[in-house]
């Protein structure tokens, strides 16, 4: 299989290294690693909500750590993106409580009705839907993270209310 390559602009504007120095500065002077995380995902918020490779080496050399210790989070963790995604990620729990709930079913639910695959954009853009690992909220399964929020108690009905709240522009992703 054919890897797909994408270009990203690199721009850490005086706004978002204030911000990554803030972070840094939460943190002993001989652990800058500590504040990989965070950092990540500052520079992942500023850079369309993805990190391509040359943005990972960028963290690197500002966090002053290797570039392979940045790209093992990265891999690592379903909250950082490696290419560009959908502008409504709809994450759902693939662990034991949400599969015992019915996630997956709901889960084809889903790309049947946005016309794609698991890990698929759909044509316009819009949307990606993509299976992760615990979130945390098994007591409500089966659940999605849609942004920064929940959706739990999942259902059909659910998802076609998402589907058309996100194509009328009426979520808003993040509470910050």
């Amino acid at each position: 299989m054919e890897r797909k390559q994408y270009h990203q602009e690199i721009n850490i504007t005086p706004e978002l290294q204030a911000r990554i120095d803030e972070l840094i500065s939460r943190y002993p002077a001989d652990k800058r690693k500590s504040a990989l995380l965070p950092v990540l995902h500052e520079v992942q918020d500023a850079h369309d909500n993805w990190l391509s490779v040359p943005l990972q080496d960028k963290v690197a050399e500002i966090l002053g750590i290797k570039p392979i210790e940045v790209y093992e989070v990265v891999t690592f963790y379903t909250m950082y993106n490696q290419r560009p995604i959908g502008k409504y990620m709809f994450e759902f729990c693939q662990t034991s409580p949400c599969c015992l709930n019915g996630v997956e079913n709901l889960m084809d639910y889903t790309c049947k009705k946005l016309g794609v695959n698991v890990a698929e954009l759909t044509a316009d853009g819009l949307f990606e839907v993509r299976g992760v690992e615990c979130l945390g909220a098994c007591g409500y399964a089966p659940m999605m993270q849609l942004g920064d929020f929940y959706v739990e108690h999942l259902n059909e009905e659910k998802i076609d209310q998402l589907i058309a709240d996100c194509k009328e522009n009426k979520i808003t992703l993040h509470d910050k």
